[in-house]
């Protein structure tokens, strides 16, 4: 898309009503109607996770200087990330809260307040200054999610970056994690967590910096960084990212086709649907170098949601020994993000899966995923998703 093209019609990101959970959720914080515990930042900020519904568990914590609010991140006081699939909360102690809020229509929408002190009013900024990251060309200039990988240096600059146009799955774990904390993460070390970068001899050399070593975690929720659920966060990024710039090129299609859709908008259409499908399907998923074993109280929060057939079987029953999942389809799926896209698209995503799970006639580029598995794949979505088209 062009640039700040979003803003404009058909899209109208800043005057089109919004259905976001922080949205939702502003005016009675505001007001007081939401009373929250302000006895301290750490039991609001648990107030605030618990009304979003995010998990504590989710926290990730980074030390890159990658935020608004920079001067208050180091490897000494990291930022804390907080997430669900709707949902994306920051937390630096001394610092704002942040907030990125998925509309189904509009995207990310993006919220900083200060945590309130005494009786003092609660005041939510709806950022338009995040935009100059979070709907940059990097992210196909739509307002989306942003995970970045470099690698700090002593002074808190960056020395090196990676993978700065993608996000997903597919990243190799060789270009992960620069300038966040990572815990649990045993028997996968090629990435660039818990890392301080120094230039010498014109070489960046490795300075380790352990978690836990340079803070305490008593600043924090809980005491972990999870390997696991960073690796669930970038799955949930590309997602994402990927179905707000389908929903986006979409509507475009419909509207430069005057809403009716021709020979050139449907194919146009039908191969924007089949990229996300092939995303849906972790087409491109890295695979994991080595088991990977979950912080357990992430694994609970994350299973809490879990949408089942009758046999039990679950889109978010996790592998861990060479991929993330045991069946390889998205339950972002069910997220408002995807739930939200327009119908005359989502309708054309669910064929692009029907005809990629189809046993009878194989596809090549789905030659990765065994009959078994896409048959189990159909059989829960079929018991899992109301809208399906007939005979998918």
């Amino acid at each position: 898309m062009g640039h700040k093209e979003f803003e404009s019609a058909p899209h109208n990101y800043w005057t089109r009503e919004l259905k976001d959970p922080a949205t939702l959720l502003k005016a009675d914080l505001e007001s007081g109607k939401l009373a929250l515990d302000r006895s301290g930042d750490l039991p609001f900020l648990r107030g605030l996770l618990k009304e979003l519904g995010i998990p504590v568990e989710s926290q990730m914590l980074l030390f890159s200087t990658t935020s608004l609010q920079l001067r208050f991140i180091n490897p000494r006081n990291p930022r804390a990330l907080f997430f669900n699939e709707d949902v994306y909360l920051g937390y630096i102690p001394g610092g704002k809260i942040e907030i990125v809020s998925v509309d189904p229509e509009a995207g990310g929408i993006f919220y900083i307040f200060d945590i309130p002190r005494g009786d003092a009013p609660i005041r939510v900024e709806r950022s338009g200054r995040c935009m100059n990251c979070h709907a940059a060309r990097e992210i196909g200039r739509i307002p989306g999610l942003l995970v970045q990988s470099v690698i700090p240096g002593p002074s808190g600059g960056s020395l090196e970056s990676f993978r700065q146009e993608e996000t997903g799955h597919g990243i190799p774990f060789t270009d992960r994690y620069g300038g966040w904390y990572v815990t649990g993460d045993a028997g996968i070390t090629n990435h660039w967590g818990n890392t301080i970068g120094r230039f010498v001899n014109g070489k960046i050399q490795r300075n380790p910096t352990p978690p836990g070593k340079l803070f305490s975690f008593a600043k924090y929720p809980v005491a972990h960084s999870d390997i696991l659920t960073q690796m669930i966060h970038e799955h949930q990024v590309g997602f994402v990212n990927r179905t707000i710039q389908a929903a986006y090129e979409a509507r475009k299609i419909r509207h430069e086709a005057g809403g009716l859709i021709g020979a050139d908008a449907s194919a146009a259409l039908d191969s924007l649907a089949s990229g996300l499908a092939q995303y849906i399907l972790f087409a491109d998923e890295e695979p994991l170098p080595a088991p990977v074993a979950g912080e357990t109280g992430f694994k609970r929060a994350f299973a809490k949601e879990r949408r089942a057939d009758d046999r039990g079987r679950s889109l978010k029953d996790f592998d861990l020994r060479t991929r993330m999942f045991q069946r390889r389809c998205s339950y972002m799926i069910y997220s408002r993000v995807f739930q939200g896209l327009p119908s005359f698209f989502k309708q054309r995503v669910y064929r692009a899966l029907g005809v990629a799970l189809n046993t009878g006639a194989p596809k090549p580029e789905y030659a990765y995923l065994p009959a078994a598995e896409k048959r189990e794949i159909r059989e829960i979505l079929k018991a899992t998703l109301p809208d399906l088209p007939s005979g998918f």
